[in-house]
């Protein structure tokens, strides 16, 4: 059976790209979950992680001998091995739309990921106004990731970005749970495709496994102080 190496589910938006997608679709796997410790090179995430994946990062997918990693690239082995999912939509045009829209979540909208980490178990909202009225970057992100999801949810006609869900709702996962964590303020429309997100078995389950997780991270959470 496949292996997927995830790091913590509170916190490792990467990893819950692919372990949502792999679970909602319904293709079988075999959890690996490395505890996040540091991210120097003598921690033991990185001693765990390196023996496996030469780029020392989750996720990572083991299927036999060949190794996967990078959500993307991952998205697009698992497309390209079970075609019969149809895990980016059938027709060309939207194809070519749902990697654009995917490739620029991957690529950007550093202001957001940077100021509101993802962090499933928290809800500061406190912070998040905060962030809001002062930091124009996020704005900025906030506002492009609406634009997005209304086009593709107008287009569609929904429940999901393309209709059926797919590796666009996979990978804008993450971001549904920053939005909702900080209570940054989303169009009535894009709140409702986030709990219909959500709601999603597979998002559901990662939900329920990060708040059973209980491991506060202080590098993660600069915004904190352990309770």
């Amino acid at each position: 059976m496949r292996k997927l190496y995830i790091g913590n589910k509170n916190y490792s938006s990467w990893s819950m790209r692919p372990w949502v997608l792999m679970t909602q679709a319904g293709i079988p796997f075999e959890e690996v979950k490395l505890r996040f410790d540091s991210f120097a090179p003598d921690s033991q995430f990185k001693r765990q992680i390196g023996a496996v994946n030469p780029a020392g990062k989750v996720p990572l997918l083991l299927d036999g001998t060949l190794a996967v990693w990078d959500s993307l690239a991952i998205a697009e082995y698992l497309a390209e091995t079970h075609p019969e999912l149809t895990l980016w939509p059938r027709g060309a045009p939207e194809r070519v739309r749902a990697r654009s829209v995917c490739a620029e979540m991957h690529s950007g909208f550093g202001a957001l990921r940077s100021a509101c980490g993802m962090n499933i178990e928290a809800r500061l909202p406190e912070v998040g106004a905060i962030l809001w009225r002062d930091h124009a970057g996020v704005r900025a992100d906030v506002a492009r990731i609406v634009q997005i999801w209304q086009s593709l949810l107008a287009e569609h006609g929904g429940p999901m970005l393309f209709g059926r869900f797919g590796i666009a709702d996979a990978f804008y996962a993450p971001v549904v749970m920053r939005l909702k964590t900080f209570s940054l303020p989303v169009p009535d429309d894009v709140a409702a495709y986030m709990e219909r997100v959500c709601a999603l078995p597979g998002v559901a389950a990662w939900i329920e496994g990060a708040l059973a997780e209980q491991d506060f991270r202080p590098f993660e959470e600069p915004y904190r102080v352990a309770r």
